[in-house]
């Protein structure tokens, strides 16, 4: 019975998220640039036409036509850009998907693969774009746009794995501080046997995550290879191109796709925007930016920022040298030597050391416990 109840309810909530939106009973209009395509203008219409089978209002922008969707012409690409943002401007598209976009700093577009190991989606946080030009906290808020991004296409609670890349940890720590304010989200576990939130090449394949959190460069490569990987790279067959741009208090709905995005691609990302029209994608990013706030993100990004201008630590003595039989994980591989000269101001002899799953403080083993409650004091891990 109270499985039944959560049904009924969460239909109703739905409904009255799509009443807020003003999307009952009509389609989404979402324009499509054509022009510009490594495969030309055809192979655009017929992503159109696609897409418009599957329930979207498409207006196209180039000098193709076809039955079921509505063209626009324009001469070329340039002025194919500038009807865009003029359709968008004045609210006669609810949503656009072209080949290129300049966001502002703050924003950056949260892409969505077919994994090839399980055939499972995963949000990429972020492919293209800038969320901030510190990596860790562009990193920080990908996490945050990723989970906007998954909860408006009806993932209400996603899963969020952390891609083994510079920052990662540094992402993890801050990430944990704000589940602990009261951001209320879920860490992915690793396939990997020793687990935890930093995902492996082996978690990208099979999608672990809901959201892998990654810098945008980093993303930028991995949808391309995800995209393209059974085509040589020259066509990009699967997924759903390189997503919408998010960021606090844009309101724009434009997703990207490449050059070289195929038709059944691009298809994709026309429902793809559809799809975020229905779900009210301002208004859930207006939510969790708020709820997030609540939890202490200011805070922790002023935290951050204030860290990475810290004058360089002054020179420490090395305490006597003795076998470091014991390894501490979990630390950003830029702090590494930060993490030892704080351990040596102490009295504990340490070294660095790179793992397999990343940077590693060694210690003795009589140490191990103190030297990770130090560290853990010193904010390198968490």
């Amino acid at each position: 019975m109270e499985h039944i109840n959560k049904i009924i309810a969460d239909t109703f909530r739905e409904l009255a998220d799509q009443l807020s939106s003003g999307f009952v009973g009509r389609r989404p209009k979402i324009a499509l640039t054509g022009m510009g395509s490594e495969h030309g203008e055809d192979n655009s219409m017929q992503a159109a036409c696609m897409a418009a089978r599957q329930g979207v209002d498409v207006t196209y922008i180039g000098t193709k036509t076809a039955d079921g969707v509505t063209t626009v012409v324009v001469e070329d690409e340039e002025a194919g850009h500038r009807k865009m943002a003029e359709l968008l401007e004045n609210g006669d598209v609810d949503g656009a998907v072209t080949m290129h976009y300049p966001f502002p700093i703050g924003v950056s577009t949260v892409g969505r693969v077919i994994t090839p190991a399980r055939g499972k989606p995963m949000y990429l946080a972020t492919t293209t774009g800038t969320s901030s030009t510190d990596r860790v906290e562009g990193m920080i808020l990908n996490a945050l746009y990723g989970i906007i991004t998954a909860k408006a296409c009806g993932i209400s609670n996603p899963s969020v794995g952390i891609m083994n890349v510079d920052g990662a940890r540094a992402c993890e720590t801050a990430l944990r501080q704000l589940q602990q304010g009261g951001y209320d989200f879920r860490f992915a576990e690793s396939a990997r046997a020793d687990g935890g939130a930093v995902m492996r090449g082996n978690d990208v394949l099979q999608g672990t995550p809901d959201v892998m959190v990654c810098d945008s460069l980093t993303g930028n490569i991995v949808v391309k290879m995800l995209s393209a990987y059974t085509t040589g790279g020259s066509y990009e067959s699967t997924g759903y191109g390189y997503g919408p741009g998010i960021g606090r208090g844009y309101d724009k709905l434009v997703l990207i796709i490449s050059r070289a995005s195929g038709a059944p691609l691009v298809a994709n990302a026309l429902t793809f925007a559809a799809e975020l029209v229905r779900g009210n994608l301002f208004h859930v990013a207006a939510q969790e930016f708020a709820k997030a706030d609540k939890a202490g993100l200011q805070e922790i990004l002023k935290a951050r920022r204030q860290s990475s201008a810290a004058p360089a630590p002054q020179e420490v003595k090395t305490p006597p040298k003795e076998p470091c039989t014991a390894g501490i994980p979990g630390i950003e591989v830029m702090d590494i030597d930060d993490a030892v000269h704080l351990l040596w101001g102490k009295g504990i002899y340490a070294e660095s050391a790179m793992g397999c799953t990343g940077p590693l403080v060694l210690i003795s083993e009589a140490n191990q416990d103190r030297a990770a409650a130090l560290l853990r004091e010193g904010g390198f891990i968490s």
